[in-house]
């Protein structure tokens, strides 16, 4: 994939791995035993990959797409193959004269457009095609593509089930082979010398049984006008990259799982000593505030304590104080009737009580 490329998965690009590249490889590889010695037309054909493909057996292809960036860089790309021409055009509206080719390849196309244009793209490609002409399509099984996986592409208008689509084609070609598309991950047996014969098989460590076919997540049906221009096809075709890179991402992923699980036991233990010694601390701070606590009634009974030994000694100062006035009078007393004027004093202070006692009543 190009720098100045972005995969949105609107179309596909080589370089971009996963399920996706598999899904789109095996359709061009398939469709090549049909178009051997043709004339192809690969519409919609995005970056051009596919009709390179096709040009390795075809006698010529012409791929067309809607976008003249993707046409432009299609045809600087595939300019070494002297077989193959890119056009920019719409499929309801191809720039191709009457039966002017023998094969039509378009994948993944329908369901990006809308009813009305689905039947207008099938009334093009029945105008183009050769009386005995093929046409190899793709098309997303809704029912197990969005319906089941409760899945909404954003670039698809209208997804088709196998009777929708088969009603559009039978308008205009009203023979047809119909093939599922899935990805599968299984074992696979094979003998050394080739043959067409095979076996699909289901079991357990406990039984063995004839494996049932799983509903296709995509249709791939090669349509015709005529039975006999259908052609022939195996029952079952496996495809796989070169470069074994669905399996080693599969590897490597498990690999990862396997490394991110040792780092979650890592932290997991890290987390359980972190709350081993959470709970120590926890342990430590209740009892700080259990000893702060009782710290506070100690000191608390201190100050009332206090407050009342402080009230204790003002009264006692209060009383201290008194005496000490009372002593003091009776000193100044004392002192005064030790005096000379005291005893001058005395006999007429008595003589005065006396009269005042001899004149009360």
């Amino acid at each position: 994939m190009n720098a100045s490329e972005h995969f949105t998965g609107e179309r596909f690009l080589p370089g971009v791995a996963g399920e996706i590249a598999y899904e789109h490889c095996h359709r061009y590889a398939f469709a090549r035993r049909f178009v051997t010695g043709a004339r192809v037309l690969d519409a919609a054909c995005g970056e051009g990959y596919g009709a390179a493909l096709l040009a390795g057996v075809a006698a010529s292809v012409v791929g067309v797409d809607i976008e003249p960036k993707v046409v432009a860089a299609a045809t600087q790309r595939y300019a070494a193959y002297g077989n193959v021409r890119f056009e920019t055009s719409s499929v309801t509206k191809l720039p191709l004269d009457d039966a002017s080719v023998d094969a039509i390849v378009s994948f993944e196309t329908i369901e990006h457009i809308g009813a009305d244009e689905q039947r207008a793209m099938l009334a093009e490609f029945a105008r183009v095609l050769a009386p005995r002409g093929r046409v190899i399509l793709s098309s997303p099984n809704r029912v197990e593509y969005s319906d089941a996986r409760g899945y909404a592409n954003p670039f698809h208008v209208k997804e088709l089930d196998r009777a929708e689509l088969a009603s559009l084609l039978d308008a205009y070609f009203p023979q047809a082979q119909w093939f599922c598309q899935r990805r599968y991950l299984g074992s696979a047996i094979w003998r050394e010398t080739p043959g067409d014969t095979f076996e699909a098989i289901a079991g357990s460590p406990a039984s063995v049984e004839r494996a049932q076919t799983p509903p296709g997540m995509y249709f791939v049906v090669v349509a015709a006008r005529t039975q006999d221009a259908i052609g022939d096809a195996p029952a079952l075709s496996l495809y796989a990259d070169l470069d074994d890179s669905e399996w080693r991402r599969v590897d490597f992923e498990a690999r990862e799982v396997l490394r991110l699980d040792a780092l979650a036991r890592e932290r997991d233990d890290a987390l359980r000593a972190q709350m081993q010694y959470a709970a120590e601390l926890k342990a430590m701070v209740e009892y700080r505030d259990g000893v702060i606590a009782t710290r506070e009634r100690e000191a608390n009974e201190l100050r009332h304590r206090q407050a009342e030994l402080d009230d204790a000694l003002a009264q006692a100062a209060a009383e201290r104080d008194r005496l000490n006035g009372h002593i003091a009078g009776q000193e100044r007393l004392i002192a005064y009737r030790e005096s000379v004027h005291w005893w001058c004093t005395l006999p007429l202070v008595r003589a005065r009580r006396f009269w005042q006692r001899v004149r009360s009543p």
